[in-house]
């Protein structure tokens, strides 16, 4: 497995965000993770690339435990936030070669990220002069430059016109056939899920309450159906 989560639990003082969340993610699968907002999407993405601890419980990246092994975690991922942190004052070739020695990775790689993601003619610009799109291509070159073995994407086309949306799809599917990625993405976005994604995992106010392939899914009901309903029953 290259993700998977042991009854996680966790408390912010009295507020349960997560309730005994258990799931386990095979390599080379992108899972969509889907849920209302404040079902606890973030705060289990945040867990998992260890920016915070879980109250109880505890999940494996590659079979390291991020508890108890978190450097060896943060090694074998890339991980794009929500709200994409960049300077924006540095221009994409410095932000990138940055960040690549942070990772210790050669500057053929650096050459190899540009191609996959589509900004080898914006390498000159600042970062501070790129539309939003360009911006999320960016957060998603930083999160690759290490090549991780899984990627975490927190809504990544949040704010993104049509156009930009389907440009940042198409990149991440290409990205994923190149180098078999394990990809576990947060959207709100039904389409997104239909049009990328071979397992959906819905979590609400912090129980996992639907964990099947995209198949089964549908075959079961329409899937923006089933999200209706959870968003209704708020």
């Amino acid at each position: 497995m290259s993700i998977k989560v042991n009854n996680i639990n966790k408390w912010y003082g009295d507020n349960q965000a997560l309730n005994d969340v258990s799931f386990s993610i095979e390599k080379g699968s992108i899972v969509g993770f889907l849920g209302p907002n404040g079902a606890g999407k973030s705060t289990l993405m945040k867990i998992l690339t260890t920016y915070i601890s879980p109250s109880s419980g505890t999940g494996y990246v590659n079979g390291y435990s991020v508890s108890e092994q978190s450097i060896d975690v943060r090694k074998c991922i890339g991980y794009l936030p929500e709200h994409n942190p960049l300077y924006l004052d540095m221009y994409v070739a410095e932000y990138l070669e940055f960040v690549s020695n942070v990772h210790r990775v050669s500057k053929d790689r650096i050459s190899t990220v540009f191609r996959q993601t589509g900004l080898t003619d914006e390498s000159n610009k600042k970062i501070e002069q790129l539309s939003k799109g360009y911006r999320q291509r960016v957060g998603l070159a930083s999160a690759l430059l290490h090549d991780p073995e899984v990627l975490i994407l927190d809504e990544p086309t949040t704010g993104l016109d049509p156009n930009q949306i389907i440009e940042i799809r198409e990149l991440i599917r290409a990205v994923v056939k190149e180098s078999n990625k394990t990809v576990l993405l947060s959207t709100h976005i039904m389409q997104e899920v239909e049009a990328l994604c071979d397992h959906v995992i819905i979590i609400d106010k912090g129980n996992i309450v639907h964990d099947r392939s995209l198949g089964e899914t549908l075959k079961e009901k329409d899937l923006e159906s089933l999200f209706s309903e959870l968003t209704i029953q708020r």
